[in-house]
């Protein structure tokens, strides 16, 4: 089939999640490249093409989907954002934002946004002073509840340290200067699980039960995946509201019910993995991604920056 277009695929490691986002555009008639944020640039020498990405030579893409952010210093954090801002505002679908990314990649923007939003979330703190940190969570254990301390940025699972008893607080310390702690919500201790609900375009497309080895949920830390069904209505509408709330494309919502039944989000994630709830999913997620980004790519030539 020929090619119809070309798409970047940011990321610095492809992987499982490259081939598939790969081959279900070539189906559809676009080829890919993937491109790494780290070998970005701008160039305001040329106004006809300020921006330039590897493999895009003289030309921009017709279309980026974002499959991972590099760390970095805060200024290169800053400048792959940058690239990615960019790139909007010169008429080029970026799936997910730099916007979306932004309020998702920090916890703590993420739980503040879903509070005021009223969506479930547990309490949370996110402050600098240890001092002040310590008193919250003397103060939590006391009144009978456990805490999770967690990396402002990070994800599937690591670094996350459960603190139970006012022994644990020797291993509360913060990362980069910054404590993140929330209140762990216990769904079942004997058979601790949540559910990973993925959502496109507002819309709940798939969702898993993962169950853990130990209180941590995560696939990475070896929880195991078990389909679900789709016909919670509230399970669905509270992740299709905390992705609403957040503006973005699609998201993996994490979602724990707690032993009194009721449901709340433990994070949003703008660059969710797919792989273990693909094992347990009829529809083909990769093939849902590429028609809902490239519906948002179809726009007018005149709205495309090419150099000419």
């Amino acid at each position: 089939m020929a090619e119809s277009g070309h798409i970047a695929i940011v990321t610095d490691d492809p992987g499982w999640h490259g081939a598939r986002l790969r081959q279900a555009f070539a189906v559809r008639g676009f080829g890919c490249t993937y491109v790494s944020l780290t070998g970005c640039r701008l160039d305001l020498e040329d106004p006809a093409l300020p921006l330039h990405l590897p493999g895009f030579s003289g030309r921009l893409p017709e279309g980026v989907f974002v499959r991972g952010i590099p760390g970095g210093s805060l200024e290169q954090v800053t400048f792959y954002l940058d690239i990615l801002h960019g790139l909007a505002l010169l008429g080029i679908p970026v799936y997910n934002d730099a916007r979306a990314i932004e309020r998702t990649v920090d916890k703590g923007m993420t739980s503040f946004l879903l509070q005021r939003a009223g969506i479930p979330t547990p309490p949370t703190w996110v402050l600098g002073d240890r001092e002040t940190a310590m008193e919250i969570a003397r103060r939590e254990l006391a009144a009978g509840h456990r805490l999770v301390s967690k990396p402002l940025f990070g994800s599937q699972g690591a670094g996350l340290q459960r603190h139970d008893c006012p022994e644990d607080l020797v291993n509360l310390t913060p990362t980069n200067g910054i404590y993140y702690l929330q209140r762990y919500v216990c769904s079942d201790d004997d058979a601790p699980h949540d559910w990973r609900v993925f959502v496109i375009r507002g819309r709940t497309v798939a969702a898993m039960r993962r169950c853990g080895v130990t209180w941590l949920n995560n696939v990475a830390q070896g929880a195991r995946c078990e389909p679900a069904r789709l016909d919670d209505i509230l399970l669905c509408r509270l992740a299709e509201d905390a992705v609403k709330t957040l503006d973005m494309a699609y998201a993996g919502v994490d979602i724990i019910r707690d032993q009194h039944g009721r449901y709340t989000v433990l994070e949003v994630n703008s660059v969710p993995a797919w792989k273990g709830l693909q094992g347990v999913s009829d529809v083909v997620i990769a093939e849902l991604l590429a028609d809902d980004f490239l519906g948002r790519c179809r726009r007018p030539e005149s709205a495309r920056c090419t150099a000419t």
